[in-house]
């Protein structure tokens, strides 16, 4: 419970710490029941989504609010193609950036630096903001690839049309064409990751945008709200803590020691669902079989005997990130790019909700109870 004091008027309100439960605008893009846990995009369920569909499909969906038909999807496929690469005052500016520097504010920096040299930019108009979506979906994936071959050493991989988002991604990152099955992954990862309504990135983001700033701060303001480890990151935290435990013969001890600290198990639960977190299971299943295909099923292993024993201490289910992390590691991504990958995916949605957000907008600016000092009187320096 929080005084508020104002010129001699005492007014007592309850200010809801984090917003939790707020409800702060209407949306059509995505549905979320915590207590089901229910998760759709624009009313479809993310497990027709998940097992059917591609990231460019939902990409479309998120942007249009409708299923593409096959032409549709087509003409989709080539503009993102045709976007996909970046302008070449980026790549000389991640030249230039530390090797060892974080990704996410690289990543950040990069995209605020695609904006300076956008000729559209500052163009407000509905078909320049959905132009700017669609270049800023095609692009991230190949700024996070061109970064990471840098950092090796290694010249960026040219995009290729012939390949679908999530195939040019991994070819740009690892220098290969994936295999089916990684290829499979990766589209299951984005399509996951693709959207998650009101989060703390999206919400910042439609902040940014009511002020009618331009698309490029608003998803820079989304990208700064992910870095926080309290939203993106839990992913490479779970791959540290697999890489710690080393084998499965580890895992019953490690749990022990850290419970008996008393330490927080990270991906497990979640600020919206209180049951499985409706994601979980498909990357579960996938790490399964991409472990089988590279012939190292340790790290599923570790992860399934992990679930196990911690779900049964601490009564929480594992979220995304938990199977994600074993995933992206038999796929070739480092660590340290988990949070970057979330933020190629999460691009559709953030531009999904700046867009809606300026179909119909108004400046978000709430209050807040003021709990300081009430009226004092000033008095000069000297007599303090």
């Amino acid at each position: 419970m929080s005084v508020v004091v104002a010129k001699g008027k005492k007014s007592v309100s309850t200010a809801i710490k984090g917003l939790k439960g707020v409800i702060a605008a209407d949306s059509e893009v995505c549905f979320i029941d915590g207590q089901q846990g229910i998760l759709s995009y624009r009313g479809y369920s993310i497990h027709g989504l998940a097992e059917n569909s591609t990231f460019e499909e939902v990409a479309f969906l998120l942007l249009e609010g409708e299923l593409p038909t096959r032409r549709q999807l087509d003409e989709f496929r080539a503009t993102l193609a045709s976007q996909r690469d970046v302008p070449a005052q980026v790549i000389a500016f991640l030249r230039t950036v530390p090797k060892d520097a974080v990704t996410m504010s690289v990543l950040r920096s990069a995209v605020s630096v695609a904006g300076l040299y956008d000729s559209q930019a500052e163009e407000h108009s509905p078909d320049a903001n959905r132009t700017k979506a669609i270049r800023l979906i095609a692009q991230m994936g190949s700024i996070v690839a061109a970064f990471h071959r840098l950092r090796q050493g290694l010249e960026p991989v040219a995009s290729r049309a012939d390949l679908g988002h999530a195939a040019n991604f991994l070819n740009q990152l690892n220098g290969r064409v994936p295999s089916e099955q990684e290829t499979r992954a990766m589209d299951m990862i984005l399509v996951l990751h693709a959207e998650h309504s009101f989060n703390a990135s999206t919400f910042a983001g439609r902040v940014v945008g009511a002020t009618l700033s331009d698309m490029y701060s608003a998803v820079v303001g989304a990208i700064g709200a992910l870095k926080g480890p309290l939203h993106g990151g839990a992913n490479t935290e779970v791959l540290n803590t697999l890489m710690e435990i080393g084998t499965v013969d580890n895992v019953e001890a490690w749990v022990e020691a850290q419970l008996a600290k008393k330490a927080k198990f990270m991906g497990f639960g979640h600020a919206v669902y209180q049951v499985e977190d409706p994601r979980a299971p498909h990357l579960k299943d996938l790490s399964r079989q991409l472990g089988e295909e590279k012939g190292e099923t340790k790290w599923y292993e570790m992860s399934v005997k992990l679930e196990g024993l911690v779900k049964e201490a601490i009564q929480k289910n594992c979220n995304v990130d938990f199977y994600s992390a074993s995933l992206q590691h038999y796929m070739g991504v480092p660590g340290d790019l988990f949070t970057c990958i979330f933020a190629v995916s999460r691009i559709a949605g953030w531009c999904a909700h700046i867009l809606e957000q300026w179909s119909d907008n108004k400046i978000i600016r709430p209050s807040c109870n003021y709990t300081g000092s009430p009226d004092r009187a000033y008095v000069p320096i000297d007599r303090r």
